[in-house]
């Protein structure tokens, strides 16, 4: 007969698996056991069972949870941030800010300077000023980044507060029998002999023995007066299920022993234990308390695979001690516990397992389960606050005492090494106000030329000959600091008479139908300002007037009737600049002149 793969053979004709192998009776080989640690499991005391279970696979809660258990999740974060805000304004002053302040690059550190909130009246000053607020950038830089830390911090705070704003307190003191019969459990204790083996091979549970052995309290009794019992199949080998309801639990050693024997074709050899125990309380279900694990020889040892079997038996120890849960309505549970596992006959190289295997005195595994109860104490559990508001508030405003002392020694170190870092508020305002006053100016001159017409403004970059609305060339004068003052009243009469007279005598050469006058007046309500020019089509004269005209063309009377009209005509302008009135008067004067 051939043996599979990773097999021995013994008497002659039978089959088994080498020391750490199980045999798979699906795929008809044999297979090294590795168990995945952790080995041991136990819960903290209570669990809640969920009726509800959300699959796995669409997401991972327990990956969420490991990556935000920690306060460094929040630290990471506001030192990203830091950095990045930091090097974006560092970034920006290597732009230069101009002239105009119309740059995009101006604009943002024009509005980071006005973020300065924290730092505006502890910039460098000289002595003997008086403390003024004054927003710089670089005021506003540090001001975002301490408020930055600040809220980074604050947000750990948060996290500890809420995760852990009290503490689990547990307390020992000293039982007394009443204490101990108040604590009535459902316990459920499952043991598996990892193995090939059935139910079939299982001899020897049914008896249960208290006290300690070889002495004078030693107690045997039936297993089924404690608790019920059965024996399972599973996949990984045959399970011993002990139950009981409501157990009043034996105050001392507790031990249940059995075996699995040899079975023609089916030798009794195991390559491990696992085993789960369970605590609850009959009235509460919801809350119970567990151990589970599984044993083998590289658990305790070293990594080399045996095979348990021979007569030596395989101890496994739990202790179970009771806890009242003070802050859960006083809940009472047993915890148990792994204590320790004492490994029995084992084999770990194929001759001895062979020559086990073919000597009928080891066709046995005996396991043995061992209970002690701590009945001497009671552990109490409650929780305990200990961060109340007064302590979170302190804690709130030591952050940001700090966020703001950090920077406020960097503001003060960078203002007192580099100096023109003292003043950089002054050349930014500057250039702002220089920037809106192009603006109004602009404005302003759009608004003169609409009410007054464009030739009553000078033209302030170059001087250009301009022709008078009466033919005549004049130059412009310029807009500079030592632009010459407004003329006096006299002048600007005088002016005004020679352009009556010059338009007088084209009047003689040539009589026009239209003629345009121009006269320069100072406009009303702008006193210390200098005159403009007010540019205005004269209508023509009425029939009676040009009748006049041509009869008084080459006679005495007519030159004398033009003369007494340049008269009143140069009156009516003197009179006019004399009050100020405005160009619409003095052009509806000499109309009716």
């Amino acid at each position: 007969m051939a043996c599979p793969s990773n097999s021995l053979l013994y008497n002659a004709t039978l089959c088994a698996c080498n020391p750490g192998y199980l045999y798979n009776r699906t795929s008809s080989a044999c297979a090294l056991f590795a168990a995945e640690p952790p080995f041991v499991q136990l819960s903290s005391g209570v669990s809640y069972g969920s009726a509800f279970t959300f699959p796995a696979a669409i997401f991972s809660f327990d990956s969420i949870k490991k990556f935000t258990q920690s306060q460094a999740v929040f630290l990471e974060a506001t030192l990203v941030i830091l950095l990045c805000w930091l090097a974006f304004c560092l970034l920006l002053r290597l732009f230069p800010l101009g002239s105009d302040g119309r740059s995009a690059a101006f604009k943002i550190r024009w509005w980071i300077s006005r973020l300065d909130v924290a730092f505006a009246t502890r910039h460098w000053l000289h002595d003997h000023q008086p403390v003024v607020k004054r927003k710089t950038e670089l005021g506003g830089s540090f001001s975002i980044a301490s408020w930055i830390v600040f809220i980074g911090l604050f947000a750990a705070l948060l996290y500890q507060t809420i995760s852990k704003r009290s503490v689990e307190v547990h307390s020992v003191r000293a039982a007394n029998a009443p204490d101990l019969e108040s604590f009535l459990n459902d316990m459920e204790f499952n043991i598996t002999t990892i193995s090939s083996m059935s139910c079939a091979q299982l001899r020897g549970l049914d008896t249960l023995v208290t006290g300690n052995p070889f002495f004078i309290d030693q107690r045997s009794v039936r297993l089924s007066t404690f608790a019920n019992y059965s024996c399972l199949n599973t996949s990984v080998g045959p399970t011993i299920s002990i139950r009981c309801s409501n157990c009043r639990l034996i105050r001392d050693f507790a031990y249940i022993s059995w075996y699995f024997v040899d079975l023609p074709n089916n030798p009794a050899a195991a390559v491990g234990f696992q085993f789960n125990l369970t605590a609850k309380e009959n009235e509460r279900k919801k809350h119970l308390s567990f151990v589970s694990g599984i044993v083998k020889n590289a658990s305790d040892f070293d990594d080399k695979p045996v095979t348990y079997r021979g007569a030596v038996p395989n101890i496994l120890q739990f202790n179970l001690f009771p806890r009242l849960y003070r802050n859960k309505h006083d809940l009472k549970l047993i915890q148990p516990l792994f204590h320790d596992f004492l490994p029995g006959s084992a084999f770990s190289e194929v001759s001895q397992l062979q020559a086990s295997l073919q000597n009928s005195r080891d066709g046995l595994i005996n396991t043995t389960l061992v209970v002690n109860f701590l009945s001497s104490y009671i552990v109490e559990v409650d929780n305990q606050n200990i961060l109340g508001p007064v302590s979170f508030l302190a804690d709130l405003g030591g952050l940001y005492c700090i966020s703001l002392g950090i920077f406020f020694c960097f503001l003060v170190q960078c203002e007192y090494r580099i100096k023109r870092l003292r003043y950089e508020d002054t050349i930014m305002k500057n250039i702002r106000n220089r920037g809106k006053a192009q603006d109004r100016w602009a404005k302003l001159r759009k608004y003169v030329r609409y009410t007054w017409g464009a030739c009553s403004l000078d033209d302030s970059k170059s001087e250009q000959i301009q022709s008078s609305c009466t033919g005549i060339m004049t130059k412009s004068l310029h807009h500079s600091g030592s632009k010459q003052r407004m003329q006096d009243r006299s002048n600007a009469a005088s002016l005004s008479n020679k352009v009556t007279l010059l338009n007088d005598k084209k009047v003689e050469a040539q009589n026009p139908q239209e003629v345009s006058s121009c006269s320069i007046v100072a406009p009303k309500n702008l006193e210390g300002q200098s005159s403009f020019s007010i540019c205005k089509a004269e209508e023509p004269f009425d029939g009676s007037l040009e009748h006049n005209h041509e009869e008084a063309k080459g006679s005495s009377e007519g030159r004398k009737w033009k003369k007494d009209k340049a008269i009143m005509v140069r009156d009516k302008l003197k009179a006019a600049l004399a009050k100020k009135e405005s160009p619409s008067t003095v052009h509806d004067g000499v109309k009716s002149v």
